[in-house]
């Protein structure tokens, strides 16, 4: 199936919709088919139409990757089962020795997975403020080859500086990874900022229905692509033709959806912020937020995503507000067009030590929300009768 032609002068919203599609040649349909085939026939062995077996190619999995590397401005972009499959095959990309630096403020599967399962394999990995420069210089090492960044973070939503951090890594010869899965690339475009990789939970804002799991890498290093490449076809991550049409549906409407997010946050910003019963709230949009300044010059816009404590910081006041909403809904994810309620502590971030959450500022009492795309006055509402039994 041939790509529509689309130019760099396109805007996002046009390659969200067209980049890596075209009408199907046999039957003019507008839509990507779901290519539902384990293997391709091949008019003799080795003449094949670019497809042997899905495993390593599929072309509805091809329209994906094409989309996804055209709104990150990357040179190629691969498509994974999930998004820690998509990290699991950039630390493989790794050897015994080799040093992982990241955010002390990230998403715990990703700490476990550095930490649990690649830890015992041989691969080191420090967690640090990376918003502390020296910091960051004192845990770089010879066998440091990979810097891994989040920003915003996850859950504390702290503005990381890509560029700066992008410049220190690549004077010291490391790849810098960027997790852009709360940004987007409506938001923000990682490889322009200098990164060698960014990667995707595409299950979060690029599907954006909570109806399909994915993961994504996009990079302009041909070095890169064949690694990850090598890890499809060898290891096997691969996404389904549907995931990949769900996830291609749901991109055509990715900057539609990431306007009223990022509204609807600020208004539950601002409200939350003037809140009696709340202490503080993490979010870039507020103007004395330590990551306004940074977020107005790297981002489009300041997402989605807010946390905040209770002005009474106990645990049992923090669960009755978990339980005590009717709109936002209490559940792991985020980025779909409905809003969600979460308590880092023992959920998404429960495998990390208490002590370093606690460390890294990440609270037992912290509340995480994902904002969705419903009427902001119901959202704002719906907190406020949930913070009034507190």
């Amino acid at each position: 199936m041939e790509s529509l032609t689309v130019e760099k002068t396109h805007r996002f919203g046009t390659l969200a919709v067209h980049a890596g599609q075209a009408p199907d040649p046999s039957t003019g349909a507008i839509m990507t088919p779901i290519y539902q085939t384990s293997t391709y026939v091949q008019a003799a062995p080795g003449q094949h139409q670019g497809h042997e077996y899905a495993r390593v190619t599929n072309p509805t999995r091809t329209a994906l990757e094409e989309n996804l590397a055209a709104l990150e401005g990357a040179a190629c972009g691969i498509a994974f089962a999930s998004g820690m499959a998509a990290t699991d095959a950039l630390v493989k990309a790794l050897r015994p020795g080799d040093h992982i630096v990241a955010s002390n403020d990230l998403y715990g599967g990703t700490y476990r997975l550095f930490r649990q399962i690649y830890g015992p394999f041989g691969i080191t990995s420090s967690f640090v403020d990376l918003n502390d420069t020296d910091a960051v210089e004192r845990v770089l090492r010879p066998e440091t080859k990979l810097l891994w960044i989040e920003t915003p973070t996850n859950p504390l939503i702290h503005v990381l500086d890509i560029r700066r951090l992008c410049e220190l890594a690549h004077t010291r010869g490391v790849a810098v990874a960027v997790d852009n899965t709360f940004a987007t690339p409506y938001l923000q475009q990682p490889l322009a900022l200098g990164a060698d990789l960014v990667v995707h939970s595409t299950t979060k804002y690029l599907g954006g229905h909570s109806d399909v799991i994915g993961g994504a890498v996009c990079t302009n290093r041909a070095d890169w692509e064949e690694k990850l490449r090598f890890q499809i076809k060898s290891s096997g991550a691969v996404p389904g033709p549907m995931d990949c049409f769900l996830t291609l549906r749901g991109i055509k409407t990715l900057h539609l959806r990431m306007e009223r997010h990022c509204a609807n946050a600020r208004r539950l910003a601002d409200f939350l912020e003037d809140h009696p019963g709340v202490g503080h709230v993490n979010y870039p949009g507020l103007p004395e937020d330590p990551g306004h300044a940074l977020a107005r010059q790297q981002m489009r816009d300041f997402g989605g995503m807010i946390s905040f404590t209770l002005a009474d910081d106990t645990m049992e006041k923090a669960l009755q507000v978990l339980s005590g909403t009717r709109v936002f809904s209490l559940a792991e994810s985020l980025g779909g067009v409905e809003s969600l309620i979460v308590h880092p502590a023992t959920m998404t971030h429960a495998s990390i030590p208490r002590e370093e959450r606690l460390t890294a500022g990440l609270s037992d009492t912290l509340i995480r929300l994902s904002v969705g795309i419903e009427d902001v006055d119901d959202l704002i509402e719906d907190l406020d009768q949930a913070l009034a039994r507190v």
